[in-house]
């Protein structure tokens, strides 16, 4: 199979290129603008790729002209699609911003897919599109109320793409809710790099390493056992190993959405500790005020996706998952 992924330069995006490449015979096309970091993981793919099977194409989704011009030269089988603005506060401040990069952009690729007869798409979604649930651990069934525009923008995306399949008989989808994705390549290559950088682990390793003068605890007063939020963390290799599932999954299943998370969640003090545990580090930390719209608990039903596609994580320790982001972003010092 050819491959498209676009956002493949980002975070998620080149993991899951990476696993292509190391454990299938597909050939990869990458589509990015390099916009969401300070990293570009490029050239260390393209030396992960052992028999030329990657190509790059820097380019914005928003040129439709030109993503068609790459439809027609390169005769895609399958999509994976994680190109997206992923910042919550900022998609508060400027909707337009997200509506047209996270739906507009979205709903022209599922329409060239359709047109150029790729009937495979495996589209990155998210749990903000659950809003804030009553019931946890959170079901793919759960009401989906998203409370930002940011969550809004990638729900959106997903009623596009069901109602395309349903139209469509030939095409077909998986789409994937994410909880909080952290970690990095065991072999410390490739990693997390956003900037700004707004994701927990991130920070607190930062700040371990002295790139901060301390780590925020927005909140110590939630209704859980330590007073902190908890999420469900799954360490990005685990992610794109499901990535990879899914695209066999498609070859004799039907269209689907399911949740990536372990199932059990930490609190914000437990990944501190944690953090503080593996890099031998001490740091000061300090509770401010909550923040708007955070939920006490995210924690996802994972029994779906481990039945239907006996998806089994390997990275599912917290010491893991902090050890590695601590080890990534001591290399990028």
């Amino acid at each position: 199979m050819k491959i498209l992924v676009t956002g493949g330069a980002g975070y998620i995006g080149s993991h899951v290129v990476k696993q292509l490449l190391e454990t299938t015979n597909n050939k990869v096309v990458v589509i990015d603008n390099l916009c969401g970091g300070n990293f570009n993981p490029i050239p260390v793919l393209e030396k992960i790729d052992k028999n030329n099977r990657l190509k790059f194409y820097k380019e914005n989704l928003k040129n439709f002209s030109k993503i068609e011009e790459i439809f027609k030269k390169e005769k895609f089988d399958a999509i994976i699609h994680f190109a997206a603005y992923i910042q919550v506060g900022e998609s508060v401040e400027n909707p337009i911003k997200y509506y047209m990069n996270n739906t507009v952009n979205t709903t022209n690729l599922i329409n060239l897919a359709v047109k150029y007869n790729v009937n495979k798409f495996i589209f990155s979604s998210t749990a903000a599109v659950y809003g804030e649930p009553e019931i946890v651990p959170i079901k793919e069934t759960t009401p989906t109320t998203p409370i930002n525009p940011y969550g809004q923008s990638k729900l959106f995306s997903e009623k596009v793409l069901i109602d395309v399949a349903n139209s469509a008989n030939s095409f077909k989808y998986v789409i994937f809710r994410y909880f909080n994705v952290a970690g990095c390549d065991p072999k410390i290559r490739i990693g997390e790099t956003h900037e700004p950088e707004t994701h927990l682990i991130p920070l607190v390793v930062k700040t371990a390493l002295g790139k901060r003068d301390k780590i925020y605890i927005y909140g110590d007063d939630y209704d859980t056992e330590d007073g902190t939020c908890i999420r469900d963390y799954v360490h990005v290799e685990d992610l794109a190993d499901a990535h990879i599932k899914a695209l066999d999954y498609l070859e004799n299943n039907e269209s689907d959405i399911f949740n990536i998370g372990y199932g059990y969640g930490f609190s914000v003090k437990e990944v501190i500790d944690t953090v503080k545990k593996v890099s031998k580090k001490k740091f000061d930390v300090e509770v401010t005020k909550k923040r708007a719209g955070d939920p006490s608990v995210l924690i996802a039903d994972n029994s779906k996706i481990m039945k239907k596609m006996n998806w089994k994580p390997k990275y599912n320790v917290l010491e893991t998952i902090c050890k590695h982001a601590l080890d990534w972003e001591n290399k990028n010092s």
